[in-house]
């Protein structure tokens, strides 16, 4: 009679093989794949293709192949296997923007750590524009899906031959688009990771891309309307006078923007125009921008762009203003998208937009396949995965409130309870896109790790999945200089999971995290 030990037994043997030498995966055979390239990569510093020299890498194993699940899909990735002390963990990465290049960097500061790890350019190269898609609906749907799911695959399998096993747990993270195919990967593809961090998702793709071409249009096409980019100061001063304070402290954050009432109006212009005033046609396209898209009917296409953050480096300036008409991100990523994959028309021009026409052709053609809004995650909560998403409340590229809503859709779905026993949301006050930003802005998501639950978000999630301690507040840290931890720390501050916010005790530097509590909104409200 078979026990369930033995049954345990026959079942680890059999997921184990002899392993398989590294130059050797270059002959293994997988489902429409191709291993291009198998070749063992010494300690010291490697020179990805195309990218930067990476310092200080373990000894390690580089597979490299293509991926073809259609006729017209050509799905570069590589896959680096730590040539020991492999910690029998896995961890894919993602893709920014359009995507188009392996995400290298990443997968060095994996390898070094001692995992595996794999990335892939979605099935194109070079993400400065979107004409690759432009008459190839299948490379879409790679870069919308199915890439990062056939990477993940082939990715085990080749952990599997190399080491003789399968990982232990895998794990995905990644931000902004890439926090788009962290969703989309618990939503469509719950058994390819346990955990996942998704760092200001761009889930509600075509929503999100829609508002932005309106915001152009509005913005650009009457010249009256644009605002310079040498008002963003006036604008953000205005901002946090009204509303810094709100939380009890002055500290130069606005600490739940949600509950900012700040009114613009205070800025038109009473004599002539400067700098530090607005007319009443750039207020016009202030408030607009502050509220978010609505439709005929008065209901949200998308939410706006919260109070705080507007002038500083990495902010509107790049994203929403620019540094001319034309030259802002939103005005990119506007006319890319609907010139090369909804209206396949490279002439296309954002004058002619019109949002619920535009909105309503970007749903119909490209909604199942770019976007990650699924609130149903039962699949995944039931094989015990763990998501933790993340958004700096000053990201000028995709609104936080659009976070809020994704939780509030699960939470809505599963009940409150249910979502809360795998899934975390954290609000960054003052950081901006994935990271900077004039808050505490580094909690492990980027840069240098600090390897432990409290500080990073990463070893976090690890903790969670593995023995099932889930996170409460996180320290993020703003050092002297960007990343650096040898700058010398300026400030931590706790991150709570949502719906709480972080409290001043009352007493102590409000530098120091320690110094903080977590409360519950209404709690922190009453203050």
């Amino acid at each position: 009679m078979y026990t369930p030990a033995l049954l345990a037994a026959v079942a680890a043997l059999a997921a184990s093989a002899a392993p398989v030498p590294c130059p050797d995966l270059a002959k293994l055979s997988l489902a429409h794949t191709s291993i291009t390239l198998a070749e063992a990569v010494p300690a010291g510093s490697f020179t990805p293709p195309g990218g930067r020299a990476i310092p200080d890498l373990p000894a390690f194993c580089r597979v490299a192949g293509v991926l073809k699940p259609s006729s017209d899909s050509d799905i570069r990735f590589e896959v680096w296997l730590p040539a020991a002390g492999w910690n029998g963990r896995y961890e894919g990465f993602g893709n920014g923007g359009f995507a188009g290049s392996i995400s290298f960097a990443p997968m060095g500061a994996a390898v070094s750590r001692g995992y595996a790890t794999a990335s892939t350019d979605t099935g194109h190269t070079g993400g400065t524009d979107a004409a690759w898609a432009l008459g190839h609906p299948e490379k879409v749907v790679d870069f919308g899906y199915r890439a990062v799911h056939e990477t993940a695959a082939a990715a085990k399998a080749i952990i599997r031959a190399y080491y003789g096993d399968s990982p232990r747990h895998s794990y995905f993270s990644s931000c902004s688009n890439g926090g788009r195919q962290a969703l989309m990967e618990a939503q469509r593809f719950p058994e390819d990771y346990d955990g996942i961090i998704a760092g200001a998702p761009a889930n509600y793709w075509t929503h999100l891309i829609a508002t932005a071409t309106w915001i152009v249009q509005t913005a650009e096409t009457n010249p009256a309307n644009y605002i310079p980019a040498a008002k963003l100061p006036a604008i953000q001063a205005a901002a946090l006078a009204a509303c810094d304070a709100a939380d009890g402290l002055k500290d130069g954050l606005i600490q739940d923007p949600s509950r900012c009432r700040f009114d613009p109006s205070s800025l038109l212009c009473a004599g002539p125009e400067s700098d530090s005033c607005l007319t009443a046609a750039q207020l016009a396209t202030l408030k607009k921008i502050y509220a978010g898209a609505r439709d005929a009917r008065g209901a949200s296409v998308f939410p706006g762009y919260p109070q705080g953050g507007e002038a500083e480096p990495g902010g509107w300036g790049p994203w929403i203003t620019g540094e001319a008409p034309g030259k802002s991100q939103l005005h990119f990523f506007g006319t890319q998208f609907f010139a090369n994959m909804v209206y396949q028309d490279r002439a296309w021009d954002f004058r002619t937009f019109q949002l619920e026409r535009g909105l309503q052709a970007a749903d119909r053609k490209l909604a199942r396949v770019l976007n990650a809004t699924d609130p149903d995650l039962k699949r995944f909560h039931d094989r015990g995965g763990k998501l933790i998403l993340y958004h700096g409340w000053s990201d000028a590229a995709i609104p936080a409130p659009n976070s809020i809503d994704y939780y509030r859709s699960v939470a809505e779905k599963l009940g409150a309870p249910r979502t809360e026993s795998f899934v975390r949301l954290y609000l960054v006050p003052g950081m901006q896109h994935c990271g900077a930003g004039s808050g505490p802005n580094f909690f492990g998501q980027g840069g240098p790790p600090r390897d432990d639950p409290q500080h990073d978000i990463g070893r976090a999630l690890e903790h969670w999945v593995e023995d099932g301690a889930a996170p409460a507040a996180i320290v993020a840290t703003r050092y002297q200089t960007g990343q650096d931890p040898a700058s010398g720390i300026l400030r931590t501050r706790p991150l709570c999971p949502y719906p709480q916010v972080a409290q001043w005790k009352g007493a102590g530097s409000i530098d120091d995290a320690a110094n903080f509590t977590c409360v519950s909104q209404q709690a922190g409200a009453s203050k």
